[in-house]
């Protein structure tokens, strides 16, 4: 998914005294932080509530295993018609083709923000193979983008979208550092008067509130409790370049795939149809795969590396595959989600698959390394691909081969297609 087109952030006029720019800034940074970070904590709050209800509560009161096939396929398509109706009845339909849109964009109609988050929650909940990035995101985009141009019209738009971006993307990760490598990268394709910093100040402010409301209410982690790495040698930096460069092709299969997935469900035409039908399809996968394929991904990548040397080759080769194939039917279908989040998970299997056949490769740069081959070719965001191999490494020795290993895999990628269409339904590179 590309976040290509995240805005810039504004910039202070080359005739004014920075000071006197940046301090207005401070207060709307640390409202739009703060309301973004409780908009992602409530949505999840409400998610992890309703899954427990739907996968725990209610399975045990019919006398149901709560992972049997026949739950997956009953729970992933009535999950499709919920969001199928949601598409078709609310306003807005829940804001565009999920397969258009990536990490920032331009905002939709607040009147379609009520819908997208419903239908984000109940895919979410309901175990489709999504994250909660873009929803949310586009949510508080919106929102940002409508209060800020009625309580302070002076203020260019792209301000409070660059905002509210940067504060989501804070509060996913539980830490500013993505943001800012996000917004840095925007910023490089625009430039203007000021230094980085001034033009970074805003959107960095509203990224660390937004991390730290969710590091307060929630502290997530991302290290998956993989052995540390500290000593690499050669034979690491080796096993790093291959393995990064594998899982980017193995991606860019589903890059490849995606526009004509997405061209067969579409010509379902109504969300009735191609929502229900895309549940169903997920909830087979899922008896196939297993209930590890089934939701964003996380707490199941986390259950992944708690048993290393545990899955033979095989298993974590079909879970690599039925995740995938997962990903790209809920992204066709019209479900509402990111895309972030399971190609995180693809990696992990996919490197832990690596590690599986080769086991003198050490986890940690199997997992890592794997995970960034699968963001660069999906997301094509050389930054946030390597922040996000590094954090679940948990060891600041892989940094550097991830650094490395992100050239080849880079020169496999770059000009190829990403895992995001165009509203043509051809696929962006």
């Amino acid at each position: 998914m590309s976040t290509d087109r995240a805005p810039a952030a504004p910039s202070p006029a080359a005739d004014e005294a920075p000071l006197r720019v940046l301090l207005p800034q401070i207060l709307p940074a640390l409202v739009v932080g703060a309301g973004s970070g409780l908009l992602f904590l409530g949505i999840s709050a409400l998610s992890e509530e309703f899954k427990h209800v739907l996968w725990e509560d209610l399975p045990d009161a019919l006398g149901i295993g709560g992972y049997s096939s026949l739950w997956m396929i009953t729970m992933l398509t009535a999950t499709g018609v919920a969001v199928g109706l949601v598409v078709w009845k609310t306003p807005g339909h829940a804001g565009p083709d999920p397969a258009t849109t990536g990490l920032g964009g331009a905002p939709i109609a607040p009147g379609a923000v009520p819908g997208l988050l419903l239908a984000g929650t109940l895919a979410l909940a309901g175990g489709v193979s999504l994250g909660p990035e873009n929803p949310i995101i586009a949510s508080n985009i919106a929102l940002a983008y409508w209060a800020g141009r009625r309580l302070a019209p002076a203020v260019p738009g792209i301000a409070w979208i660059s905002l509210a971006t940067a504060a989501t993307i804070g509060a996913l990760f539980g830490t500013p550092v993505a943001a800012a490598l996000v917004i840095s990268e925007a910023l490089a394709g625009h430039p203007g008067p000021g230094s980085l910093w001034d033009r970074l100040f805003a959107p960095l402010l509203a990224a660390g509130t937004g991390a730290m409301t969710t590091q307060l209410l929630a502290e997530p982690t991302f290290a998956l409790g993989l052995p540390p790495l500290t000593d690499p040698g050669w034979e690491d930096l080796l096993a790093a370049l291959v393995i990064a460069s594998a899982a980017a092709l193995f991606g860019l299969a589903a890059c490849y795939l995606f526009p004509y997935v997405h061209a067969a469900a579409r010509r379902l035409r109504h969300p009735m149809l191609m929502l229900p039908l895309g549940g169903l399809v997920l909830g087979l996968l899922g008896a196939l795969g297993g209930h590890l394929t089934l939701f964003k991904g996380l707490e199941e990548i986390k259950e992944l590396t708690a048993n290393i040397g545990g899955w033979s080759s095989g298993e974590l080769a079909k879970l690599a595959v039925v995740k995938l194939v997962a990903l790209l039917v809920a992204a066709s279908c019209g479900f509402r989600g990111g895309r972030i989040f399971p190609a995180v998970f693809i990696g992990a299997a996919f490197g832990l698959l690596t590690q599986a056949l080769v086991p003198e490769v050490h986890p940690a740069v199997a997992v890592s390394s794997a995970v960034l081959g699968v963001l660069l070719a999906t997301t094509r965001q050389g930054w946030i691909s390597l922040f996000t191999g590094a954090v679940l490494a948990a060891s600041p020795a892989v940094l550097a081969l991830l650094c490395l290993a992100s050239l080849p895999a880079w020169l496999i990628v770059t000009g190829r297609p990403q895992l995001e269409l165009d509203e043509n339904g051809r696929s962006l590179r």
